[in-house]
């Protein structure tokens, strides 16, 4: 007979939904007790978009369903706007003191915000916290490959993982196919061929429903809608997202990765990265699946290679980074930017129709596949000089696979280059002619994609070359920038006149745009 009072309280968070979490597997059901919380001070710290919040929400009901089949004793806090508990360290304290825990059992979490607070908070029983093994590499493992390089790299890290899992490797210790990286394979344009698949969706059920109906009720003034919600909530319906990303998208997701299309705007990647960081999915498990297909002859190399690469490669390298140079990370602004959000990236209300595009789906659905992050709302973010605190909030609320510690370093590093380059070797910074090869948008759009200076000039163009001109003396010494400041050095002192004036222009009316 389990014993009412616990040995141990075992604390899950909302991303957490794995069986095999540490905290869960080192404890034992007829002694230990598990304690899941929705409370107001992590649903509202930011702007989560509504479907983060349901997604988060609904499964951690699900996973507390499952867990009380399994034999646990679970207590669950849900979410009350009244209750006296706004944080989640006070459900933990009044929890351990009614039942009388021994101890607190937690796994390392994936914020540094929370994971201080967790190391202080004064609890009635000591805490202990378990290292988190749902990654392939742990961040000692990180720190260790990191020390002492002058620069980090995510290619170099990754080889090493690949060594060390044998993802993609022969038998002689080779990477299959000869090369480490086929990311120039997957460069291509989509034209309507092959046709776009109809995206996994699950539709809600009684738990998921009243979930909706609470986030709408109590947290109503969140970005995003709800109406469209249908992300997989259990792992059992995550294992079939998988199946039907393996079978219907990943055979063409190298050549059109970096795609965009109006009409398309998920196209064939994998919406997986949701349920890998809640813990519904393990990504070993993941790029085992998608290795496989490749083995099997149903899916090319350069499309696995590159689905492993987002994984075992930046998904790795990221999270060793946040872990190793937060907090100080966080206050990066290497581009010494200043300005505020256009207000069109909460509402979609802009004429530029990749950015219309980009954002409408992201209310719409809380997500954009990554070229849309990078390529078009990051790029114009960096183009315009928002400052990297702003926008690392807005990708931080809006999209549903968005943690701290993989958000920031993608969005401060890689997006903003707000890092001077610790992520990233150079600023992915683009005009609008890179729009316009990925994509079909410009075909669409008022702006014209070919001039730079006129009255219906594409708003990238001109921001581009300011962006250029601005930080010269910063990108001056960088190798990889040289021709580019070459070109604009090319074009005489008129032409970048105007095209400053242009930008200039653009910058004044931005919230018109």
């Amino acid at each position: 007979m389990r014993d009412s009072t616990p040995r141990n309280l075992i604390l899950i968070l909302g991303d957490q939904l794995t069986p095999s979490l540490p905290a869960l597997v080192e404890a034992d059901p007829e002694r230990d007790h598990v304690l899941m919380a929705e409370v107001a001070e992590e649903a509202g710290y930011t702007n989560h978009h509504k479907q983060k919040l349901v997604l988060i929400f609904s499964a951690m009901r699900h996973f507390a369903a499952e867990l009380e089949q399994a034999g646990w004793c679970v207590h669950y806090h849900a979410f009350d706007p009244d209750s006296a508990y706004e944080s989640l360290g006070d459900v933990v304290r009044s929890s351990a003191e009614s039942l009388g825990a021994e101890g607190v059992v937690a796994t390392e979490c994936g914020e540094w915000r929370l994971d201080q607070a967790m190391r202080q908070w004064e609890l009635p029983a000591p805490l202990s916290i378990r290292s988190d093994n749902r990654f392939f590499a742990t961040v000692d493992r990180f720190q260790k490959w990191s020390r002492n390089r002058k620069q980090w790299r995510m290619e170099y890290f990754y080889r090493e993982l690949r060594r060390e899992t044998g993802l993609l490797m022969t038998a002689d210790g080779q990477p299959e196919g000869g090369e480490w990286n086929l990311d120039a394979a997957n460069r291509k344009k989509w034209k309507g061929n092959p046709p776009a698949p109809p995206p996994f969706r699950v539709e809600p059920d009684a738990t998921t429903e009243g979930v909706i109906a609470e986030v709408e009720s109590n947290l109503g003034g969140h970005v995003g809608r709800t109406d469209s919600f249908g992300w997989a909530v259990t792992r059992e319906d995550a294992l079939r997202a998988l199946d039907h990303f393996l079978a219907h998208r990943l055979p063409w997701f190298g050549d059109f990765q970096d795609a965009m299309a109006d009409d398309e705007p998920n196209l064939f990647h994998a919406q997986l990265s949701p349920y890998l960081n809640i813990g519904l999915l393990l990504p070993r498990e993941v790029c085992e699946a998608a290795e496989a297909e490749y083995h099997a002859g149903r899916a090319p190399l350069n499309a696995v290679e590159g689905f492993i690469r987002q994984i075992l490669g930046w998904r790795e390298f990221v999270r060793g980074l946040y872990w190793t140079l937060m907090p100080g990370y966080a206050a990066e602004n290497r581009l010494g930017n200043t300005r505020p959000l256009p207000w069109f990236y909460w509402t979609g209300d802009t004429r530029m129709r990749c950015m219309a595009k980009a954002i409408g789906n992201t209310l719409e659905h809380a997500y954009a596949h990554h070229i849309q992050r990078l390529m078009v709302t990051g790029n114009f973010a960096l183009l315009a000089g928002v400052h990297p605190e702003a926008i690392c909030d807005w990708y931080l609320g809006v999209y549903v696979d968005a943690f701290d510690w993989v958000e920031r370093p993608n969005t401060q590093g890689m997006v903003m280059h707000a890092d001077g380059g610790i992520l990233g070797s150079k600023p992915y910074a683009a005009s609008g002619k890179y729009i316009n090869r990925m994509s079909d948008h410009c075909r669409h759009c008022v702006y014209n994609v070919n001039d730079t200076t006129g009255p219906d000039a594409c708003p990238f163009n001109s921001l581009y070359w300011h962006f250029i001109h601005r930080h010269r003396d910063h990108f001056k010494g960088n190798p990889r920038m040289g021709m580019i400041y070459r070109n604009w050095d090319g074009q005489g002192e008129e032409k970048r006149s105007a095209v400053l004036a242009k930008a200039d222009e653009v910058l004044l009316n931005i919230d018109a745009l």
